[in-house]
């Protein structure tokens, strides 16, 4: 009788560190005189929007743009310094670039419970932008959620998969 709760648990822990949690982000193409790819800030909130996971950055060199990501740098960038939490990388060209964060070890710390995607782009001589995604970890089915920006940022999917 032991025997099985060790079994059911153990199921659930492998379920839990096998989840996958994937993110496809299209960067614009912007018809502009001075064009510089965007910095964008990938993290994980609660429903009271406190951060419960940085997730990742891409940015050049000049960390004095970060700034620009005001949310990412309010609510998790200042308190960090190079380098940064999660996955980091250099800016991104127009097009669509995916990232899996499913590996970090913040994914594998990361309690059940209600969350959203919080993608946010900035661009030197540009706009800004940000957009939300929400979701439940770890993941009950696959899934496939959407977002659309307007400026910065193009479809923004998540992919969950259990």
């Amino acid at each position: 009788m032991r025997l099985i709760p060790i079994v059911m648990l153990s199921a659930l822990a492998f379920a839990a560190e096998a989840a996958q949690f994937q993110v496809e982000v299209e960067v614009p193409r912007l018809r502009v005189a001075e064009y510089h790819a965007p910095y964008v800030a990938f993290w994980i909130e609660t429903p009271e929007n406190t951060v419960a996971a940085p997730l990742g950055l891409w940015y050049d060199d000049q960390e004095k743009w970060l700034k620009d990501l005001r949310q990412w740098w309010r609510r998790t960038g200042r308190s960090q310094s190079a380098p940064y939490d999660g996955l980091t990388g250099a800016t991104r060209s127009p097009g669509k670039h995916s990232v899996d964060f499913s590996d970090l070890p913040a994914m594998a710390e990361l309690p059940a419970g209600d969350y959203q995607l919080v993608v946010e782009a900035a661009r030197e001589v540009g706009g800004r932008e940000v957009v939300r995604i929400p979701f439940q970890w770890p993941p009950a089915s696959a899934q496939q959620l959407r977002a659309q920006g307007t400026e910065e940022l193009h479809d923004v999917t998540l992919t969950l998969t259990p």
